[in-house]
């Protein structure tokens, strides 16, 4: 008999409205239901049936991370699968029901044993469920390469390409690249006919080089301000084209360091909302008792001790949750940043909503936003 749950007494945050005094419903590995507290209690449930009552705590779909390196001490450039499943563990805690394992740019080898390790995981995660794998590399540019590393670099070339694809069983998900380089509009072709969900980051792209890369299908931008050609008044660059076309949509790091907040605040008025996706870019050794290692120190954020750069945060989606609430997103809003938009651009069409027929991953949490209940594929997950 399939798993039943009710949440009820709650505040749900669907997505896209407020719903209060409602109960959530849950057969199997799907929302069945949604109604207000006067139907629940007119129900006839099962002596089975996981009644919870949430206390007027807020019901919302799982956070989507669609842009990790990891957390806890485990990473995805690790080449392990033990390390992307103790990822999954670890992401449960803090309120994301799936993720997108990040790949930063490697050798090739090192690149290929990674994409094979994230494979031999799916489908044996006991946390937030592995929806694909993005490559953050390797065809990004030298001039604007941020915390990546120069070896991990290479020409656009289609038949390395070809490997990636095929050691990914067709699990790659979305890529980031840089739009201006050479035989860049071949590989995107390529890219789209897979079902590649393709990123401009780590580019130093023209304006009109951006422009061109939109034609080939490069829709959605990396970490938005960072590690690419920034806003210039004679030259738009990166920057200005995702400001000016309103059918690019945005990644956000959410730690207030990578962006200052008000610049979040820009973006939400010149972006659409669904445009706008809020992401850790977190590292290895985010979330562990020591953040120091031979390369990194953390202050607010990752930086390489050789030259100070900017490598990436340290943050959970929840912790970037908390963020947007409290530089003024309206919760309603900041909740469509962080699970309904990932899951639509990412093509996850039945994640990110609360809604019948929807797949079952839902975090409960409470004005302090303390997560009280996670529940992933229709199973409880955590309690609190």
């Amino acid at each position: 008999m399939a798993n039943e749950i009710c949440l009820h007494n709650a505040t749900v945050l669907t997505g896209s409205t407020i719903m209060e005094n409602c109960a959530v419903h849950i057969l199997g590995n799907t929302i069945v239901d949604v109604y207000n507290e006067k139907r629940f209690h007119q129900k006839n449930f099962s002596p089975k049936t996981n009644i919870i009552n949430v206390k007027k705590a807020f019901i919302a779909p799982g956070f989507i991370d669609t842009h990790i390196h990891g957390i806890g001490g485990f990473g995805a450039n690790d080449c392990s699968t033990s390390s992307i499943l103790k990822m999954s563990e670890q992401l449960c805690k803090y309120g994301v029901t799936s993720f997108i394992p990040t790949i930063a740019a490697a050798p090739e080898e090192e690149t290929i044993k990674a994409i094979k390790a994230i494979v031999k995981a799916c489908d044996k995660e006991k946390g937030a469920k592995i929806l694909g794998i993005h490559l953050e590399g390797p065809f990004i540019s030298r001039e604007r390469i941020g915390g990546q590393i120069q070896n991990g670099l290479y020409p656009v070339n289609i038949d390395l390409m070809e490997k990636f694809w095929k050691a990914s069983n067709g699990k790659i998900i979305n890529m980031t690249v840089a739009p201006e380089l050479p035989n860049m509009h071949q590989l995107a072709l390529y890219c789209i006919q897979k079902g590649i969900i393709l990123q401009a980051g780590h580019t130093n792209a023209t304006y009109e080089q951006m422009v061109e890369g939109m034609q080939a299908g490069i829709m959605h931008v990396t970490h938005i301000f960072n590690a690419m050609r920034p806003l210039h008044h004679r030259e738009p660059g990166v920057v200005g084209a995702a400001l000016i076309h309103p059918e690019l949509s945005c990644e956000i790091i959410g730690d207030g360091i990578h962006v200052n907040p008000h610049l979040i605040t820009l973006l939400m008025k010149c972006k659409p909302l669904n445009q706008l996706v809020l992401i850790t870019d977190s590292l290895k050794p985010s979330k562990t008792s020591s953040c120091q290692t031979d390369e990194l120190y953390f202050d607010k954020c990752f930086r390489r001790k050789t030259d100070n750069i900017i490598v990436g945060s340290g943050i959970s989606m929840l912790d970037g949750f908390k963020n947007l609430v409290s530089w003024g997103v309206p919760i309603e809003k900041a909740v469509r940043i962080s699970s309904s938009n990932p899951a639509r651009i990412m093509k996850q069409d039945k994640k990110g909503l609360i809604m019948p027929g929807f797949d079952a991953d839902i975090i409960v949490f409470n004005k302090k936003f303390e997560i009280l209940h996670t529940i992933i594929n229709g199973k409880l997950i955590k309690e609190g």
